[in-house]
């Protein structure tokens, strides 16, 4: 009977997959995951698991201390405000507004900036220069006095907010596609299917996308920490979401008042962004170090 040779075919993981592996061997940013995936379920799932209704005021249990205090009440682990709503409901709620909404802007300019930046590394001439030096203007003006110009235009609320933070957005990865993309075009991968006859569109798609794909991840990273704080700060500044909706900034801005009566009323909300923005920094600062030891092996 013949005998059967069976050899073993060496692998070698993607771009993406090896920044994973490098990734999940880091504690600190692993523990950043970890919140991250969390803040994630709460942002998705948090309304239904509220223990009370974030705008129902309750007359008879106003500025209630959070449970720990002598004062507290085990009903309303983390207090009430003013009006006897439940902190801990208005948090947990307050989750999708400013830590979900921030996710759905970043995905939102990551799509538009990566398609914009990929046309303008495949032109020449005019029309890229011109694009980089427009860029060059925008990124040198601070993201959130632009979000206030266009809210200023646009108007007070919510959803002008948003899409002032995702127009604003939307530079930034434009120049790290259009950088990334230039870079790898300079490379010998790239070279050899645009000699055999691949139209540059495809190249970019099958070649040059999956590689680059580790760097438009950090920035979108990066960027929701900044739009995570936009938010928050177009909130307290009364231009984003109205005061009933549990909005962290907003919450931060109508318990000023309170500070030194409810002094939870202000520091839980500002903990909480606090918090959100170490976990996304975190995760952020942990894929860029995963890509330079990628980059030094």
């Amino acid at each position: 009977m013949a005998r059967e040779h069976i050899y073993s075919e060496e692998e070698f993981p993607s771009p993406f997959k090896q920044l994973w592996y490098t990734f999940r061997n880091t504690p600190v940013a692993m523990i950043g995951f970890s919140c991250y995936l969390f803040l994630v379920f709460m942002a998705v799932f948090g309304s239904f698991l509220t223990p009370h209704d974030v705008l129902e005021n309750n007359l008879d249990q106003l500025l209630v201390p959070p449970a720990w205090n002598d004062e507290g009440n085990i009903s309303y682990l983390l207090g009430t405000d003013d009006l006897g709503r439940d902190m801990l409901s208005r948090l947990i709620h307050g989750t999708s507004l400013t830590f979900g909404l921030s996710f759905v802007v970043v995905i939102f300019a990551m799509t538009i900036g990566v398609v914009i930046g990929s046309i303008s590394a495949i032109t020449r001439g005019v029309k890229s220069s011109f694009l980089t030096h427009f860029l060059d203007v925008i990124l040198s003006t601070p993201s959130l006095l632009l979000a206030i110009i266009i809210v200023a235009i646009l108007g007070q609320g919510l959803e002008n907010v948003l899409w002032a933070i995702a127009l604003v957005s939307i530079p930034q990865f434009i120049h790290v596609t259009r950088n990334a993309i230039k870079e790898e075009q300079k490379k010998g991968y790239v070279l050899t299917p645009i000699l055999d006859g691949a139209t540059e569109t495809r190249v970019l798609i099958t070649s040059i996308y999956p590689n680059i794909i580790d760097k438009i991840i950090i920035q979108a990273t990066l960027a929701q920490s900044a739009a995570i704080l936009d938010i928050a700060a177009l909130g307290f500044l009364g231009l984003g979401a109205p005061v009933p909706m549990p909005e962290w900034g907003s919450m931060l801005k109508n318990s000023l008042d309170l500070f030194y009566i409810a002094p939870w009323t202000s520091y839980l909300p500002g903990l909480a962004i606090l918090f959100t923005v170490i976990v996304t920094n975190l995760v952020g600062e942990g894929l860029r170090h995963s890509l330079k030891i990628q980059k030094d092996n």
